[in-house]
């Protein structure tokens, strides 16, 4: 697919969490892209540019949604999903896990690699995955380093640390039987982005599995007019789950490892803000169901009271790990 729409002079993207219904939103044609959450979001819609995440949410939570600045064309092909304005693509797809999310993650990441050759946006920015039962299984057979593996083998190749795009691993606390996979990409490629806090996932020791996870900590777009993206971010420092007794001290160190990333990201671009504020948006993923107020009450405590956040029921990558934040800062 090759997108044939106008080609901006620069590459703009907006995030923002809006309770108008969806087919409003959709009716913007600046829009490019709206994630519903949960239950009581649609589980589909006849418009390519809308998917629904069926991670539970606390309370009614808002619509994600991308905005650029106009000139969007969208369609669905070969089981992609995909809308594009000439320089960013919003593109998503789902394939069938039949409790085998090695082979589920490899077809998935293949079709993207062609996808991605084919489509005119070559360079995915920000990358998605969610799946069900991300740690179940013992040793190597569990299914989020199976992921790891599958991942590694749809993409082909190994990836240069430039090339490597933000990206969030959730597990889906209710089995759907399907991995689902959606991307921000661009014509132009961005900058990865990596915490001093923590080491580089690609480089994980052996401990963590066959095969280290292939993500950058942020990713930095070219255009100063997009937001720092954040991947999802947990209490690790170095390589190590931190506070596995404490869902309080846990969140402390995911809000200082996102601290250290926007740092790092203002060495590179001083206009970002130095905190959170208005123009970042945060979602929350949380392994415990009964634990959603507690978190939210957190947060409420530790962050602006004007930081936009939705809280989700989703389970992190690690057993010992009670929760994960990724969002974007601009």
């Amino acid at each position: 697919m090759n997108d044939t729409a106008p080609h901006p002079a620069t590459a703009a993207l907006r995030v923002d969490y809006r309770r108008e219904p969806l087919d409003a939103l959709l009716a913007d044609p600046r829009l490019l892209a709206v994630f519903g959450f949960g239950d009581a979001a649609p589980a589909t819609h006849v418009d390519p540019r809308y998917l629904h995440v069926a991670l539970p949410t606390l309370g009614d939570a808002p619509f994600e949604c991308w905005f650029v600045d106009g000139g969007i064309r969208s369609g669905r092909e070969n089981g992609i999903a995909f809308s594009g304005d000439g320089t960013l693509q919003f593109g998503a797809l789902d394939v069938a896990d039949d409790d085998d999310i090695e082979t589920a993650a490899a077809d998935a990441y293949a079709r993207l690699q062609t996808w991605l050759a084919n489509s005119g946006y070559p360079h995915p920015l920000r990358i998605w995955n969610y799946m069900d039962a991300i740690t179940e299984g013992d040793g190597d057979d569990e299914r989020y380093r199976r992921f790891c593996v599958g991942r590694a083998r749809g993409i082909g190749r190994a990836l240069a640390a430039g090339e490597l795009p933000a990206a969030t691993a959730i597990g889906l606390p209710h089995r759907s039987g399907r991995f689902q996979l959606y991307w921000l990409a661009a014509r132009t490629p961005g900058q990865p982005l990596e915490n001093p806090r923590q080491l580089q996932a690609w480089r994980y020791p052996r401990q963590y599995g066959p095969q280290a996870p292939g993500f950058a900590r942020a990713l930095l777009p070219a255009q100063t007019t997009m937001p720092l993206l954040l991947s999802g971010t947990a209490a690790i420092v170095g390589h190590a789950s931190q506070h596995g007794d404490s869902l309080a001290s846990q969140l402390d160190e995911v809000l200082a490892n996102l601290d250290s990333l926007v740092v790092t990201a203002r060495a590179q671009r001083p206009g970002l803000a130095a905190h959170f504020g208005t123009a970042s948006r945060l979602k929350v993923y949380v392994r415990d169901a009964g634990s959603l107020p507690h978190v939210a009450a957190l947060l409420d405590a530790r962050l602006p009271t004007d930081v936009p956040r939705i809280v989700l029921h989703g389970h992190v990558c690690r057993r010992e790990l009670a929760v994960e934040i990724d969002g974007s800062h601009a």
